[in-house]
């Protein structure tokens, strides 16, 4: 599969082309339809997902999908937020245990609470070489993503542990919303730090 990423906004947001097969799925149309159109071309998308409600990972959703007619897919917890931002319908409301598929190929759904109620990471695990975690704002390089209460820190991180650390290697490949990519086992040693400073 191949995956290519352009970087959009004021805000500087990662947004993520997969193309399996002669199709596309694009994560998170952020911001700038013009790029984003741009760097889709002429491959057909089967779906657009919405990695959380936040505005920033939704401005050029409506655009996109007007242009490519993809399916729109986003977390059930977060669902109505970013129809009610945007206007769109979300076709396909996913959480832990879904998949979303490219081409023959089937992302895993992985739903990570505390960032936003209904955020989602999607894992890419090819027949060989390392996964591919598209995490959204739920894991950066260094720490979680931003909560607005000290539960919701505990549950993000209680869910990237359990969820993200303890079921994938070292070598896998963190693609977040924001930054540059890392891996599992740069950021591992640091967990029980996050936990302490509470962000």
């Amino acid at each position: 599969m191949e995956i290519h990423s352009a970087v959009v906004g004021t805000m500087e947001n990662n947004a993520y082309l997969l193309i399996e097969g002669g199709q596309g799925l694009l994560i998170d149309a952020a911001a700038d339809p013009l790029a984003l159109l741009a760097m889709i071309g002429d491959t057909p998308v089967e779906a657009l997902v919405t990695t959380h409600r936040h505005r920033d990972h939704v401005q050029a959703l409506a655009a996109v999908a007007s242009h490519t007619g993809a399916r729109l897919v986003a977390g059930a917890p977060d669902a109505d937020a970013i129809e009610g931002e945007t206007g769109v319908t979300i076709d396909d409301r996913v959480w832990d245990g879904d998949t979303v598929r490219v081409g023959d190929v089937e992302l895993e759904v992985i739903g990570l609470v505390g960032h936003t109620p209904g955020s989602i990471a999607l894992a890419y695990t090819p027949a060989d070489g390392p996964v591919h975690l598209f995490t959204g704002d739920s894991l950066f390089p260094g720490g979680v993503g931003k909560t607005g209460s000290t539960d919701d820190f505990t549950r993000l991180l209680d869910d990237v542990e359990a969820k993200l650390f303890d079921r994938f290697g070292d070598d896998t490949v963190v693609q977040p919303g924001h930054g540059l990519p890392t891996t599992l086992g740069a950021e591992r040693p640091h967990l029980a730090e996050w936990r302490e400073r509470g962000w």
